[in-house]
Protein backbone atom coordinates (compact mmCIF):
# COMPACT_ATOMS: atom_id res chain seq x y z
CA UNK A 1 0.00 0.00 0.00
CA UNK A 2 1.33 3.33 -0.96
CA UNK A 3 1.74 5.42 2.12
CA UNK A 4 0.96 8.64 0.43
CA UNK A 5 -2.55 7.84 -0.37
CA UNK A 6 -4.01 6.76 2.94
CA UNK A 7 -4.95 9.80 3.88
CA UNK A 8 -8.27 10.18 2.45
CA UNK A 9 -11.01 9.99 4.55
CA UNK A 10 -13.59 8.32 1.85
CA UNK A 11 -14.31 4.94 0.98
CA UNK A 12 -13.84 2.05 -1.31
CA UNK A 13 -14.64 -0.78 -2.53
CA UNK A 14 -12.76 -4.39 -2.67
CA UNK A 15 -11.40 -6.25 -5.83
CA UNK A 16 -10.61 -9.52 -5.80
CA UNK A 17 -7.07 -8.45 -7.80
CA UNK A 18 -4.89 -7.28 -5.31
CA UNK A 19 -3.01 -4.77 -7.42
CA UNK A 20 -6.65 -2.93 -7.23
CA UNK A 21 -6.85 -3.25 -4.23
CA UNK A 22 -8.49 0.12 -2.65
CA UNK A 23 -8.44 0.99 1.59
CA UNK A 24 -11.46 1.04 3.45
CA UNK A 25 -13.50 4.26 4.80
CA UNK A 26 -10.81 5.63 7.64
CA UNK A 27 -11.96 6.17 10.40
CA UNK A 28 -11.75 9.75 11.29
CA UNK A 29 -12.48 9.81 15.52
CA UNK A 30 -8.63 10.07 16.07
CA UNK A 31 -8.28 12.76 14.00
CA UNK A 32 -11.00 14.73 15.28
CA UNK A 33 -9.46 14.53 18.53
CA UNK A 34 -6.29 15.97 17.46
CA UNK A 35 -8.31 18.71 15.79
CA UNK A 36 -9.59 19.59 18.96
CA UNK A 37 -6.42 19.19 20.84
CA UNK A 38 -5.28 22.22 23.22
CA UNK A 39 -2.61 24.33 21.32
CA UNK A 40 0.68 25.73 23.03
CA UNK A 41 0.96 28.71 24.48
CA UNK A 42 4.10 29.93 25.60
CA UNK A 43 4.33 31.75 28.95
CA UNK A 44 7.45 34.18 28.42
CA UNK A 45 9.84 35.95 31.08
CA UNK A 46 9.05 39.71 31.44
CA UNK A 47 12.80 39.88 31.67
CA UNK A 48 16.02 38.82 30.67
CA UNK A 49 17.63 35.50 32.23
CA UNK A 50 21.31 35.54 32.64
CA UNK A 51 21.28 31.91 33.39
CA UNK A 52 19.05 31.20 30.42
CA UNK A 53 20.54 28.34 28.31
CA UNK A 54 21.40 29.31 24.25
CA UNK A 55 18.76 26.83 23.39
CA UNK A 56 16.17 27.87 25.39
CA UNK A 57 13.78 31.50 24.07
CA UNK A 58 12.26 33.49 26.96
CA UNK A 59 9.88 30.60 27.83
CA UNK A 60 12.69 30.39 30.10
CA UNK A 61 11.74 31.60 33.67
CA UNK A 62 15.09 30.38 35.46
CA UNK A 63 14.71 29.11 39.27
CA UNK A 64 11.52 29.80 40.00
CA UNK A 65 9.54 27.57 42.55
CA UNK A 66 7.34 25.28 41.43
CA UNK A 67 4.43 27.08 43.28
CA UNK A 68 5.11 29.74 41.68
CA UNK A 69 5.30 28.36 37.88
CA UNK A 70 1.76 27.03 39.01
CA UNK A 71 0.48 30.32 39.35
CA UNK A 72 1.73 31.61 35.75
CA UNK A 73 0.53 28.60 34.23
CA UNK A 74 -2.58 28.90 35.90
CA UNK A 75 -6.30 29.10 33.60
CA UNK A 76 -4.82 28.60 30.29
CA UNK A 77 -4.89 25.21 28.98
CA UNK A 78 -1.61 24.13 26.90
CA UNK A 79 0.44 26.72 28.82
CA UNK A 80 3.75 26.34 29.57
CA UNK A 81 7.24 27.65 30.69
CA UNK A 82 10.88 26.07 31.20
CA UNK A 83 12.32 26.57 34.68
CA UNK A 84 15.58 25.24 36.40
CA UNK A 85 14.90 23.20 39.29
CA UNK A 86 15.51 24.21 42.57
CA UNK A 87 16.53 20.77 44.12
CA UNK A 88 18.76 19.86 41.25
CA UNK A 89 20.41 23.41 40.32
CA UNK A 90 21.79 22.83 36.88
CA UNK A 91 18.48 20.47 35.40
CA UNK A 92 15.39 21.89 33.70
CA UNK A 93 11.83 21.35 33.95
CA UNK A 94 9.06 21.17 31.98
CA UNK A 95 5.74 22.95 33.51
CA UNK A 96 2.60 22.08 31.44
CA UNK A 97 -0.68 23.25 32.28
CA UNK A 98 -3.05 19.88 31.18
CA UNK A 99 -6.24 18.81 32.89
CA UNK A 100 -6.40 21.49 35.11
CA UNK A 101 -3.50 20.81 36.57
CA UNK A 102 0.58 21.26 36.34
CA UNK A 103 2.42 18.88 35.14
CA UNK A 104 5.92 18.75 35.53
CA UNK A 105 8.96 16.93 33.14
CA UNK A 106 12.50 16.85 33.27
CA UNK A 107 13.88 18.48 29.89
CA UNK A 108 16.41 17.28 28.30
CA UNK A 109 18.93 18.59 24.94
CA UNK A 110 21.44 16.95 23.33
CA UNK A 111 21.06 18.72 19.88
CA UNK A 112 17.11 17.74 19.99
CA UNK A 113 14.82 18.38 23.07
CA UNK A 114 13.27 15.76 24.16
CA UNK A 115 11.44 14.39 27.82
CA UNK A 116 11.09 10.41 26.43
CA UNK A 117 11.79 8.82 23.27
CA UNK A 118 10.46 11.28 20.84
CA UNK A 119 13.33 14.01 19.68
CA UNK A 120 11.74 17.40 18.10
CA UNK A 121 13.97 20.49 16.81
CA UNK A 122 11.98 23.60 19.20
CA UNK A 123 9.91 22.89 22.37
CA UNK A 124 6.94 24.18 20.78
CA UNK A 125 6.69 21.06 18.95
CA UNK A 126 7.67 18.97 21.79
CA UNK A 127 4.91 20.91 24.04
CA UNK A 128 2.44 20.59 20.83
CA UNK A 129 2.83 16.69 20.54
CA UNK A 130 2.54 16.41 24.04
CA UNK A 131 -0.34 18.10 24.15
CA UNK A 132 -1.92 15.74 21.32
CA UNK A 133 -0.87 12.79 22.97
CA UNK A 134 -1.99 13.76 26.47
CA UNK A 135 -5.72 14.58 24.88
CA UNK A 136 -6.10 11.82 22.98
CA UNK A 137 -4.72 9.52 25.41
CA UNK A 138 -7.33 11.17 28.26
CA UNK A 139 -10.31 11.26 25.98
CA UNK A 140 -10.13 7.97 23.87
CA UNK A 141 -8.26 5.68 26.29
CA UNK A 142 -11.04 2.95 25.75
CA UNK A 143 -11.39 3.54 22.31
CA UNK A 144 -7.38 3.20 21.64
CA UNK A 145 -7.68 -0.17 24.11
CA UNK A 146 -10.16 -1.54 21.69
CA UNK A 147 -9.24 -0.69 18.05
CA UNK A 148 -6.87 -3.77 17.15
CA UNK A 149 -10.17 -5.44 18.35
CA UNK A 150 -11.31 -5.27 14.38
CA UNK A 151 -8.69 -4.72 12.33
CA UNK A 152 -8.96 -4.39 8.03
CA UNK A 153 -5.97 -6.07 7.77
CA UNK A 154 -7.35 -9.24 7.32
CA UNK A 155 -11.10 -8.56 6.86
CA UNK A 156 -10.93 -8.06 3.26
CA UNK A 157 -8.32 -9.94 2.40
CA UNK A 158 -5.88 -8.06 0.76
CA UNK A 159 -2.83 -9.62 2.57
CA UNK A 160 -4.19 -13.81 1.87
CA UNK A 161 -4.36 -12.53 -1.83
CA UNK A 162 -0.70 -11.45 -1.90
CA UNK A 163 0.72 -14.42 -0.15
CA UNK A 164 -1.18 -16.92 -2.20
CA UNK A 165 0.33 -15.30 -5.81
CA UNK A 166 3.73 -15.24 -3.89
CA UNK A 167 3.44 -18.88 -2.67
CA UNK A 168 2.33 -19.82 -5.93
CA UNK A 169 5.53 -18.25 -7.87
CA UNK A 170 7.91 -19.62 -5.43
CA UNK A 171 6.38 -23.34 -5.63
CA UNK A 172 7.36 -23.57 -8.86
CA UNK A 173 10.98 -23.90 -8.73
CA UNK A 174 11.35 -25.10 -5.21
CA UNK A 175 11.71 -28.17 -3.53
CA UNK A 176 10.58 -29.09 -0.47
CA UNK A 177 12.62 -30.24 2.67
CA UNK A 178 11.51 -34.14 3.10
CA UNK A 179 12.15 -35.88 6.64
CA UNK A 180 13.91 -39.06 6.57
CA UNK A 181 13.95 -41.67 8.93
CA UNK A 182 17.50 -42.87 9.81
CA UNK A 183 16.83 -47.01 10.53
CA UNK A 184 19.64 -48.61 12.38
CA UNK A 185 20.84 -51.87 10.23
CA UNK A 186 23.32 -54.27 11.30
CA UNK A 187 23.90 -55.56 8.24
CA UNK A 188 24.56 -51.95 6.90
CA UNK A 189 28.36 -50.75 7.04
CA UNK A 190 28.49 -47.71 6.10
CA UNK A 191 26.17 -44.94 6.03
CA UNK A 192 26.97 -44.31 2.02
CA UNK A 193 25.51 -47.49 1.79
CA UNK A 194 22.76 -46.93 4.27
CA UNK A 195 20.72 -44.53 2.25
CA UNK A 196 18.72 -47.73 0.40
CA UNK A 197 17.40 -48.07 3.77
CA UNK A 198 16.36 -44.51 4.44
CA UNK A 199 12.07 -43.69 4.64
CA UNK A 200 10.46 -40.85 2.69
CA UNK A 201 8.18 -39.11 4.96
CA UNK A 202 5.76 -36.73 4.09
CA UNK A 203 6.68 -33.01 5.15
CA UNK A 204 4.59 -30.54 5.84
CA UNK A 205 4.25 -27.42 3.10
CA UNK A 206 5.51 -24.45 4.23
CA UNK A 207 5.82 -20.67 2.82
CA UNK A 208 8.50 -18.16 3.00
CA UNK A 209 7.40 -16.28 5.66
CA UNK A 210 9.07 -12.76 6.70
CA UNK A 211 8.33 -10.17 9.32
CA UNK A 212 7.82 -7.29 8.80
CA UNK A 213 11.17 -5.00 9.65
CA UNK A 214 8.94 -1.68 11.28
CA UNK A 215 11.12 0.72 11.81
CA UNK A 216 9.77 4.56 13.87
CA UNK A 217 8.71 6.73 11.40
CA UNK A 218 7.30 10.49 11.28
CA UNK A 219 4.46 11.17 8.81
CA UNK A 220 4.16 14.25 6.97
CA UNK A 221 0.74 15.20 6.71
CA UNK A 222 -2.47 12.41 7.95
CA UNK A 223 -1.53 9.17 7.81
CA UNK A 224 -4.20 6.32 9.17
CA UNK A 225 -2.61 2.71 10.43
CA UNK A 226 -3.30 -0.02 7.49
CA UNK A 227 -3.70 -2.11 10.14
CA UNK A 228 -6.61 -1.25 12.36
CA UNK A 229 -7.87 2.16 10.11
CA UNK A 230 -7.03 4.20 12.59
CA UNK A 231 -5.43 7.84 12.53
CA UNK A 232 -2.00 7.81 13.52
CA UNK A 233 -2.07 10.98 15.71
CA UNK A 234 1.28 13.03 17.12
CA UNK A 235 3.59 15.77 15.74
CA UNK A 236 6.52 13.39 14.76
CA UNK A 237 7.06 9.53 15.26
CA UNK A 238 2.95 9.04 15.35
CA UNK A 239 3.81 5.35 13.88
CA UNK A 240 6.08 2.45 12.25
CA UNK A 241 6.99 1.73 8.73
CA UNK A 242 8.12 -1.76 7.40
CA UNK A 243 11.52 -0.54 6.02
CA UNK A 244 11.07 -3.43 3.43
CA UNK A 245 7.23 -3.58 1.99
CA UNK A 246 6.58 0.28 3.43
CA UNK A 247 3.16 -0.96 5.05
CA UNK A 248 2.60 2.27 7.78
CA UNK A 249 0.62 0.99 11.40
CA UNK A 250 0.49 2.18 15.02
CA UNK A 251 3.31 0.81 16.93
CA UNK A 252 1.11 -1.18 19.00
CA UNK A 253 -0.68 -2.61 15.99
CA UNK A 254 2.58 -3.81 14.65
CA UNK A 255 2.97 -6.39 16.95
CA UNK A 256 -0.28 -8.09 15.94
CA UNK A 257 0.42 -7.82 11.88
CA UNK A 258 1.11 -11.52 10.49
CA UNK A 259 4.51 -12.41 9.12
CA UNK A 260 3.70 -12.21 5.86
CA UNK A 261 6.11 -9.04 4.55
CA UNK A 262 5.88 -8.81 0.65
CA UNK A 263 9.46 -6.41 0.32
CA UNK A 264 9.31 -4.00 -3.02
CA UNK A 265 12.11 -4.05 -4.95
CA UNK A 266 12.15 -0.48 -5.04
CA UNK A 267 13.45 -0.45 -1.48
CA UNK A 268 16.01 -3.01 -1.58
CA UNK A 269 18.92 -0.91 -2.25
CA UNK A 270 21.55 -3.82 -2.37
CA UNK A 271 22.10 -7.01 -3.08
CA UNK A 272 24.76 -8.63 -0.52
CA UNK A 273 24.58 -7.86 3.08
CA UNK A 274 20.47 -7.92 2.34
CA UNK A 275 18.79 -10.49 4.67
CA UNK A 276 18.23 -13.67 2.49
CA UNK A 277 14.51 -13.72 2.60
CA UNK A 278 13.79 -9.83 2.17
CA UNK A 279 16.27 -10.64 -1.28
CA UNK A 280 14.53 -13.43 -2.42
CA UNK A 281 10.57 -12.51 -2.15
CA UNK A 282 11.73 -8.98 -3.62
CA UNK A 283 12.83 -10.55 -6.49
CA UNK A 284 10.43 -13.69 -6.51
CA UNK A 285 12.92 -16.36 -6.82
CA UNK A 286 13.89 -19.40 -4.65
CA UNK A 287 17.13 -18.32 -3.81
CA UNK A 288 19.48 -15.22 -4.28
CA UNK A 289 20.52 -14.32 -7.62
CA UNK A 290 24.44 -14.10 -6.69
CA UNK A 291 24.04 -17.85 -5.32
CA UNK A 292 22.98 -18.57 -8.87
CA UNK A 293 24.55 -16.74 -10.91
CA UNK A 294 27.99 -17.43 -9.25
CA UNK A 295 27.36 -21.54 -8.93
CA UNK A 296 26.28 -21.68 -12.69
CA UNK A 297 29.31 -19.72 -13.49
CA UNK A 298 31.77 -21.79 -11.57
CA UNK A 299 30.23 -25.19 -13.21
CA UNK A 300 30.69 -23.56 -16.47
CA UNK A 301 34.19 -22.92 -16.52
CA UNK A 302 35.72 -23.68 -12.86
CA UNK A 303 35.27 -27.14 -11.01
CA UNK A 304 38.56 -28.45 -12.28
CA UNK A 305 40.50 -25.02 -11.28
CA UNK A 306 43.12 -25.92 -8.25
CA UNK A 307 42.25 -24.97 -4.82
CA UNK A 308 38.66 -24.03 -5.99
CA UNK A 309 37.20 -21.74 -2.92
CA UNK A 310 40.33 -22.25 -0.85
CA UNK A 311 42.43 -20.26 -3.09
CA UNK A 312 41.47 -16.59 -3.09
CA UNK A 313 41.12 -14.08 -5.80
CA UNK A 314 42.03 -10.54 -5.71
CA UNK A 315 40.30 -8.54 -2.86
CA UNK A 316 39.77 -5.47 -5.48
CA UNK A 317 38.33 -7.67 -8.33
CA UNK A 318 35.82 -9.23 -5.47
CA UNK A 319 34.91 -6.02 -4.59
CA UNK A 320 34.24 -5.32 -8.22
CA UNK A 321 31.56 -8.32 -8.37
CA UNK A 322 30.16 -6.84 -5.27
CA UNK A 323 29.46 -3.32 -6.19
CA UNK A 324 28.27 -4.72 -9.76
CA UNK A 325 25.66 -6.88 -8.40
CA UNK A 326 24.30 -4.31 -5.96
CA UNK A 327 24.12 -1.82 -8.90
CA UNK A 328 22.89 -3.84 -11.65
CA UNK A 329 21.45 -7.08 -10.41
CA UNK A 330 20.93 -9.97 -12.05
CA UNK A 331 21.89 -8.45 -15.00
CA UNK A 332 25.10 -7.99 -13.59
CA UNK A 333 28.22 -9.71 -15.99
CA UNK A 334 30.35 -12.39 -14.51
CA UNK A 335 31.47 -14.02 -17.70
CA UNK A 336 34.92 -15.00 -18.62
CA UNK A 337 35.48 -11.89 -20.19
CA UNK A 338 34.67 -9.30 -17.38
CA UNK A 339 36.87 -11.88 -14.35
CA UNK A 340 39.30 -14.39 -16.18
CA UNK A 341 39.86 -15.99 -13.28
CA UNK A 342 37.63 -17.98 -11.71
CA UNK A 343 38.63 -17.39 -7.97
CA UNK A 344 37.11 -14.19 -8.33
CA UNK A 345 33.47 -15.43 -8.40
CA UNK A 346 34.31 -18.03 -6.22
CA UNK A 347 35.36 -15.18 -3.40
CA UNK A 348 32.38 -13.22 -4.28
CA UNK A 349 30.04 -15.69 -3.84
CA UNK A 350 31.66 -16.53 0.06
CA UNK A 351 31.71 -13.04 0.63
CA UNK A 352 27.63 -12.92 0.09
CA UNK A 353 27.52 -15.45 2.40
CA UNK A 354 29.57 -14.60 4.65
CA UNK A 355 27.94 -10.78 4.83
CA UNK A 356 24.54 -12.14 5.30
CA UNK A 357 23.08 -10.41 8.25
CA UNK A 358 21.40 -13.89 9.28
CA UNK A 359 23.96 -16.55 8.17
CA UNK A 360 22.70 -19.41 6.11
CA UNK A 361 22.61 -21.85 9.00
CA UNK A 362 20.82 -19.23 11.44
CA UNK A 363 21.79 -17.91 14.95
CA UNK A 364 19.11 -19.21 16.35
CA UNK A 365 19.59 -23.40 15.05
CA UNK A 366 23.77 -22.52 15.53
CA UNK A 367 23.89 -24.64 19.10
CA UNK A 368 21.92 -27.48 17.61
CA UNK A 369 24.35 -28.15 14.66
CA UNK A 370 27.04 -27.61 16.52
CA UNK A 371 25.49 -30.02 19.37
CA UNK A 372 24.34 -32.71 16.66
CA UNK A 373 27.76 -32.61 15.48
CA UNK A 374 29.10 -33.79 19.08
CA UNK A 375 27.50 -36.65 18.71
CA UNK A 376 29.12 -39.56 18.90
CA UNK A 377 26.86 -41.81 16.63
CA UNK A 378 27.10 -41.80 13.05
CA UNK A 379 23.21 -42.60 12.44
CA UNK A 380 22.10 -40.09 15.85
CA UNK A 381 24.56 -37.23 14.29
CA UNK A 382 22.65 -37.20 10.52
CA UNK A 383 19.50 -37.67 11.80
CA UNK A 384 19.94 -34.99 14.70
CA UNK A 385 21.60 -32.78 11.92
CA UNK A 386 18.53 -33.46 9.36
CA UNK A 387 16.08 -32.78 12.10
CA UNK A 388 18.32 -28.83 12.16
CA UNK A 389 17.91 -28.79 8.86
CA UNK A 390 14.09 -28.77 8.64
CA UNK A 391 13.97 -25.73 11.31
CA UNK A 392 15.50 -23.56 9.03
CA UNK A 393 13.97 -20.66 7.30
CA UNK A 394 12.71 -22.04 3.09
CA UNK A 395 14.52 -19.59 2.13
CA UNK A 396 17.73 -20.35 4.03
CA UNK A 397 17.09 -24.05 3.52
CA UNK A 398 17.04 -24.17 -0.32
CA UNK A 399 20.08 -21.78 -0.59
CA UNK A 400 22.17 -24.25 1.35
CA UNK A 401 20.06 -27.55 -0.65
CA UNK A 402 21.60 -25.91 -3.72
CA UNK A 403 24.46 -24.98 -2.28
CA UNK A 404 25.29 -28.87 -0.81
CA UNK A 405 24.12 -29.93 -4.21
CA UNK A 406 27.46 -27.68 -6.05
CA UNK A 407 29.46 -28.56 -3.74
CA UNK A 408 28.90 -32.06 -4.22
CA UNK A 409 29.83 -31.46 -7.90
CA UNK A 410 32.86 -30.06 -6.96
CA UNK A 411 33.93 -32.83 -4.77
CA UNK A 412 33.34 -34.86 -8.39
CA UNK A 413 36.24 -33.21 -9.88
CA UNK A 414 38.62 -34.00 -6.89
CA UNK A 415 41.43 -35.59 -8.89
CA UNK A 416 41.64 -31.97 -10.65
CA UNK A 417 40.61 -29.15 -7.92
CA UNK A 418 42.18 -30.91 -4.87
CA UNK A 419 38.76 -30.38 -2.76
CA UNK A 420 37.36 -32.98 -1.19
CA UNK A 421 34.49 -32.74 1.13
CA UNK A 422 36.58 -31.95 4.53
CA UNK A 423 38.84 -29.08 2.52
CA UNK A 424 35.62 -27.22 1.70
CA UNK A 425 34.24 -27.90 4.93
CA UNK A 426 37.28 -26.25 6.31
CA UNK A 427 35.95 -23.18 3.77
CA UNK A 428 32.37 -23.03 4.30
CA UNK A 429 32.07 -23.56 7.91
CA UNK A 430 32.80 -20.51 9.52
CA UNK A 431 31.33 -18.93 5.90
CA UNK A 432 27.79 -20.93 6.74
CA UNK A 433 27.95 -20.79 10.31
CA UNK A 434 28.74 -17.81 12.97
CA UNK A 435 28.06 -17.76 16.41
CA UNK A 436 25.34 -15.61 17.70
CA UNK A 437 27.59 -13.60 19.90
CA UNK A 438 30.72 -13.08 18.45
CA UNK A 439 33.30 -14.49 20.33
CA UNK A 440 36.59 -15.01 19.56
CA UNK A 441 37.21 -17.99 22.02
CA UNK A 442 33.29 -20.00 20.92
CA UNK A 443 34.78 -19.14 17.36
CA UNK A 444 37.93 -21.07 17.76
CA UNK A 445 36.23 -23.64 19.95
CA UNK A 446 33.47 -24.56 17.77
CA UNK A 447 36.00 -24.61 14.25
CA UNK A 448 35.99 -28.47 14.25
CA UNK A 449 32.81 -28.59 14.91
CA UNK A 450 31.52 -26.36 11.94
CA UNK A 451 33.66 -28.13 9.54
CA UNK A 452 32.07 -31.24 10.11
CA UNK A 453 28.48 -30.01 9.62
CA UNK A 454 29.94 -28.93 6.53
CA UNK A 455 31.43 -31.76 5.12
CA UNK A 456 28.54 -34.33 6.10
CA UNK A 457 25.97 -31.79 4.63
CA UNK A 458 27.93 -32.23 1.55
CA UNK A 459 28.72 -36.42 1.98
CA UNK A 460 25.43 -36.95 2.62
CA UNK A 461 23.49 -34.02 0.48
CA UNK A 462 20.99 -36.60 -1.30
CA UNK A 463 20.06 -37.95 2.00
CA UNK A 464 19.88 -34.63 4.57
CA UNK A 465 18.19 -32.34 1.27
Amino acid sequence: MAASSNSSLSGSSVSSDPEDYQPPIWKSYLYQLQQEAPRPKRITCPQEMESRPKYYGREFHGMIPREYADELLAGAEGAYLIRESQRQPGTHTLALRFGHQTLNYRLFYDGKHFVGEKRFESVHDLVTDALITLYIETKAAEYIAKMTTNPIYEHLGYTSLLKDKMVHRLSRGRTEPRRVTFQRDEKISSPLVRRSALKDTPEKQCSYEKIHNFKVHTFRGPHWCEYCANFMWGLIAQGVRCSDCGLNVHKQCSKLVPSDCQPDLRRIKKVFSCDLTTLVKAHNTTRPMVVDMCIQEIELRGMKSEGLYRVSGFSEHIEDVRLAFDRDGEKTDISASAYADINIIAGALKLYLRDLPIPVITFDLYSKFIQAAKIPNAESRLEAIHESLLQLPPAHYETLRYLMAHLKRVTMFEKDNLMNAENLGIVFGPTLMQPPEMNALTTLNDMRQQKLVVQLMIEHEDVLF
